[in-house]
């Protein structure tokens, strides 16, 4: 029997995974089909009789609208929710704002797979002249974190993402997971595929097959160690799951 269960999310569509860009640490907040993922997530948890003691997200609209989303569904909008940005997607660097399609019919399907999906390959990094720095760095959010401006990255693997991250996870998420609280992470799609590696000891060349859709609430069921007692459930209607890992998958291809 599971000592701890811990819920992952990532958040609903935004309007630039709509527009199959590379969003990142652009602020976007979610499309109307995003809405409507986020709160039939909330309805689906209400019904699995979930009930949340705390909520972590990224400092990303987009992760704290479906935060709000879901909570608001499921009746339990007094939940605490904590931000941080060490929970955010993964900065892209310079491949921020690009086409994922556009990308594969210029570099190769193969390369944009293993700059989405790769373990401890980095994109090049952002720099001043890229248009979307200033709205990125300039942001007051980035202003509020527990690093300085100058030491936030220009561009990451999912490695940098899990080293980032996990002191997050260990200072912060396990002591109220250990606490016997049950605890929603509505974050993104690397920040959960970096977590997913690290709980379920998921190898360097495995993490590229392993794809996280929007809205789609992950179960995981955890010994008193916090090593899971299965691999990870995608709760819901699983042939509609299927059908959302494949649209993800094909974002990176090229378009016939």
């Amino acid at each position: 029997m599971a000592k701890y269960r811990l819920v992952l999310l990532r958040h609903g569509e935004g309007a630039w995974n709509k527009e199959n860009r590379f969003c990142s640490w652009v602020d976007q907040r979610l499309s109307s089909d995003g809405i409507k993922e986020a709160k039939n997530c909330g309805k689906h948890l209400k019904a699995l009789g979930f009930e949340f003691d705390l909520v972590f997200t990224s400092i990303l609209s987009r992760s704290i609208q479906t935060a709000w989303l879901v909570l608001e569904e499921m009746g339990q909008e007094w939940v605490p929710i904590q931000s941080s940005w060490r929970l955010n997607e993964r900065h892209y660097g310079a491949l921020i704002g690009l086409n994922r399609a556009e990308m594969a019919l210029n570099h190769g399907e193969e390369q944009v797979r293993i700059w989405r999906r790769s373990y401890d390959v980095t994109p090049p990094p952002i720099t001043e002249s890229h248009p979307y720095y200033e709205e990125i760095y300039n942001d007051r959010r980035y202003k509020c974190t527990d690093v300085s401006q100058d030491n936030l990255p220009k561009a990451e693997s999912l490695k940098d993402v899990l080293d980032r991250l996990l002191p997050y996870w260990n200072e912060k998420i396990v002591p109220e997971l250990k606490s016997g609280k049950m605890i929603l992470i509505s974050a993104h799609g690397n920040s959960s595929r970096a977590l997913l590696k690290h709980l379920e000891g998921i190898s360097d060349e495995d993490i590229i097959n392993v794809t996280v859709p929007t809205g789609v609430p992950i179960l995981l069921e955890l010994d008193e160690n916090l090593h899971p007692l299965g691999p990870h459930q995608f709760l819901g209607d699983q042939e509609a799951i299927q059908a959302a890992i494949k649209k993800v998958e094909d974002q990176g291809k090229v378009k016939s």
